[in-house]
């Protein structure tokens, strides 16, 4: 079996990297499969840092599309385009794609047109708001997928609802962390640490990610604020990309204990969340990195891709709501947060039954 693994950004590749390792192994058993990585933007993309694939233990892309368009549409034709020479050139039975970005839909389209099999890694998870783009592409990815690899029973539920063909429906468990347990006894404190005067278990880390939030300044303005007031001058280290940084700088507010950095590499990152007294974010990765870490987690987000994170983990939705943030602050500080009660198949080896699922599948 000949596997084509789409990455679309940097992110991709936290949960591409375990499917890889379990490729490798099941070939080095005997099994006939083998892949290759295809990343959709430069090979010069500065969120590809130089540590990036040696900290996550995999190689680099067999090849780089080379799209850097700007806007949904012109990015979708352009990778579609590169798509179609990419397997011209390099034949493949199955393309697998992770996540919901528009090279995912992209990609999907392209192997599907082909006579190609499809595997979505994460399917089934929904917003129920077809104005968020990222919906749109999760669920044409899910209607054209002959794999459908599920985090939980709830994303098995809205493929079930949504009239999938059950047979194509697996229930494997989150990918993302296969790769927290892989490495998390490889994270590394970074160099800049003690020299901040930071202490383990005595900072929060905020990140920020979302465009529509940074958009509204006042209510970022407002989110800062409380933050800040209800940290009690513990530091706030907030490791941010440069057009967050550019943002949060624009709107003023200034404090001795908001520590603005760069991004961070891989391990060194998953140190600061493991680390840390508490975490607020936007991303629903890191909640789900707090959750299995069983670091308290609030998200600046109405939902979240894997319910199971604060039904029974460590997380906690607070929207945009200055007040929730507030009460949730109030909680994390004084130390009466929830502890986390690990979700089902969050095992680590959710890559090894993604293999096994598609070689039992190529032999009915």
């Amino acid at each position: 079996m000949r596997v084509t693994i789409i990455s679309g950004a940097r992110p991709n590749f936290m949960k591409i990297a375990p499917i890889c390792r379990a490729i490798d192994a099941a070939r080095d058993s005997g099994k006939d499969i083998t892949y290759r990585l295809v990343y959709t933007g430069r090979k010069d993309d500065p969120a590809l840092d130089a540590s990036l694939f040696s900290d996550l233990n995999m190689r680099e892309p067999d090849s780089y599309l080379g799209v850097s368009a700007q806007g949904h549409s012109e990015v979708a034709a352009q990778i579609m385009l590169a798509f179609e020479k990419e397997l011209d050139a390099h034949t493949s039975q199955v393309v697998l794609v992770v996540d919901d970005m528009t090279a995912t839909m992209s990609c999907a389209i392209v192997a599907k047109k082909r006579g190609l099999k499809v595997a979505h890694v994460i399917a089934g998870t929904r917003s129920f708001d077809m104005n968020m783009p990222r919906e749109v592409n999760r669920t044409i990815v899910d209607a054209i997928s002959d794999y459908l690899f599920t985090a939980g029973m709830v994303a098995n539920r809205n493929l079930n609802q949504e009239g999938m063909i059950p047979e194509y429906i697996h229930y494997v468990g989150n990918i993302l962390i296969d790769t927290i347990r892989y490495n998390r006894h490889r994270f590394t404190q970074p160099i800049w640490f003690n020299s901040m005067g930071l202490r383990k278990g005595n900072y929060l880390l905020l990140t920020l990610n979302r465009r529509d939030l940074l958009a509204r300044r006042h209510v970022v303005t407002s989110l800062l604020q409380v933050i800040i007031e209800k940290s009690e001058g513990l530091p706030i280290v907030a490791p941010l990309h440069g057009y967050v940084e550019d943002a949060v700088k624009d709107l003023g507010i200034q404090a001795p204990n908001l520590h603005l950095l760069p991004t961070q590499s891989y391990l060194n990152f998953g140190f600061l969340i493991n680390q840390a007294k508490g975490i607020i974010t936007d991303s629903g990765n890191i909640a789900e990195e707090a959750t299995f870490l069983d670091v308290p987690c609030i998200t600046l987000n109405s939902y979240a891709e894997h319910p199971e994170t604060w039904r029974i983990g460590t997380n906690e939705l607070v929207g945009d709501n200055t007040f929730a943030l507030s009460s949730a602050l109030d909680k994390l500080m004084h130390g009466e947060w929830k502890h986390t009660t690990l979700p089902d198949r969050w095992d680590g080896r959710t890559a090894e039954r993604i293999v096994q699922t598609m070689l039992n599948v190529e032999k009915v």
